[in-house]
């Protein structure tokens, strides 16, 4: 018996062990730092701006010298014949005579260098990649920005649910209590059944409130979990308070800052698609230039009517070539006329796109001004209304135990204040919400 108790004692303290080295905590700032790490996203966009690198050195390798080798054999099952006059050979005039002039199996060994002279569109090609790098880069800051603010929106919905979940509760116990001390004055004749069970509808409602908090919990904190990029089902703890963090985010300096275009991110990825439109333009009328690309061939043969070539009397024969090869474009039935007046109108739709960009970066950096002072100011009333709130249902309860105020004031003025509680939650997040949002247009983010 005292072996099985140290034995379950010992599998407890592991368990409780194992379950403390799997519970990670984090601060807001310590998740978005966390998150910008290990977020699934972006760490696709980490791996693409890599990609996007290992594209630039494969275009500018096309320019650069380039060497094959290749070793070839043949065996002639049945050799080509060939008929030459046979008075070549003594016979009679106007007859031929068969003839093999190869040998049956022979054996090639070359090696190739070729070079780049000129090329338009391999100019062109070296610019594109450079421009495919920023695109990467931009669609990076894009995502972190992207997931920043995920992640804020996510740990304010674990706060929301933690908060929302502490007041039910707390409510619920004082309504248990009222409903018990209410059914004691019930039971001795001093009060009607009417307001037993106007308590009864208030309690029930908030049980019901109360068990679908616990089940958005939950899912508040598996949503976090996946935007953090860890498992769903990881013991995550949220160690700042919905409250800190909204008086932290108020910050009206921010509302009169004005929109850099040059600073954002949106504006930036339009303007690069634009010198890419640029790029392609230039591309299709390079295809129009000629090019002009230089090898050097250099090889052995040998040849025989046995397989005897790694044989170290095998005869070999050396020959090698240079050549230069211009290639010019003539006519093209109109394709590459075609192709550039396409690639001209991409271009003109770009330039519009980034007058577009810019225009609605103005009017969201507008409306996400407004949205960020009106939940400020939603805040400030939403904590003045709750105040007042809590005042006029204490003052209720107190009147309905003396007997002053009805059971119907004293539901009505607790579900002013319920709702009143969970308005002003929202006003929080609302602050901490709006002002991410503007942050990420702006891209002035202060860590």
């Amino acid at each position: 018996m005292k072996h099985k108790l140290i034995l379950f004692l010992s599998l407890s303290l592991s368990i409780a062990g194992f379950s403390q080295e799997n519970t990670q905590s984090f601060s807001l700032q310590e998740a978005i730092n966390y998150a910008l790490q290990n977020n699934r996203t972006a760490k696709n966009a980490t791996l693409d701006i890599e990609a996007a690198k290992q594209q630039k050195w494969e275009t500018t390798a096309t320019g650069l010298p380039q060497i094959s080798a290749e070793i070839g054999y043949q065996n002639f099952l049945k050799q080509q014949v060939s008929l030459i006059p046979a008075e070549l050979f003594g016979g009679a005039p106007g007859t031929f005579e068969p003839v093999v002039f190869s040998q049956k199996q022979n054996m090639t060994a070359t090696a190739t260098l070729s070079q780049k002279i000129f090329d338009g569109s391999y100019l062109v090609g070296l610019q594109s990649a450079k421009v495919f790098l920023e695109i990467s880069n931009n669609a990076k800051t894009k995502t972190d920005l992207e997931v920043r603010k995920a992640v804020i929106n996510a740990y304010g919905n674990v706060l929301l649910a933690d908060e929302s979940l502490a007041i039910l509760e707390k409510n619920k116990s004082i309504l248990e209590k009222n409903l018990n001390d209410l059914s004691k004055i019930y039971q001795n004749g001093l009060e009607e059944e009417e307001s037993v069970e106007q308590l009864q509808i208030t309690l029930s409602g908030v049980n019901s409130s109360l068990n679908n908090t616990i089940r958005l919990k939950t899912l508040a904190y598996q949503m976090l979990n996946i935007t953090l990029g860890i498992d769903v089902y990881s013991n995550t703890v949220v160690t700042d308070s919905l409250e800190s963090l909204t008086v932290q985010n108020i910050s009206l300096e921010l509302v009169d800052s004005d929109l850099d275009l040059d600073n954002s991110i949106d504006y930036q990825i339009s303007e690069n698609d634009k010198r890419a439109k640029e790029l392609l333009l230039k591309l299709e009328k390079s295809k129009a230039l000629p090019t002009l690309n230089a090898f050097i061939n250099g090889g052995y043969s040998a040849y025989d009517d046995k397989f005897n070539f790694t044989s170290k009397d095998q005869q070999w024969f050396g020959s090698s070539l240079f050549g230069v090869t211009l290639n010019i474009p003539i006519f093209s039935s109109l394709g590459r006329s075609a192709a550039t007046q396409r690639a001209r109108i991409n271009l003109e739709k770009a330039q519009y796109n980034l007058i577009e960009t810019e225009q609605k970066l103005q009017l969201e950096t507008a409306a996400a001004k407004s949205d960020y002072q009106f939940a400020i100011e939603d805040y400030d009333n939403k904590k003045l209304n709750l105040n007042l709130a809590e005042r006029i249902e204490k003052k209720n309860q107190t009147k309905f135990f003396e007997g002053i105020a009805s059971s119907f004031d004293l539901r009505q003025a607790q579900t002013q204040l319920y709702t009143a509680q969970q308005e002003f939650l929202q006003a929080m997040l609302d602050v901490i919400n709006k002002k991410a949002e503007l942050e990420t247009i702006l891209n002035s983010i202060n860590n």
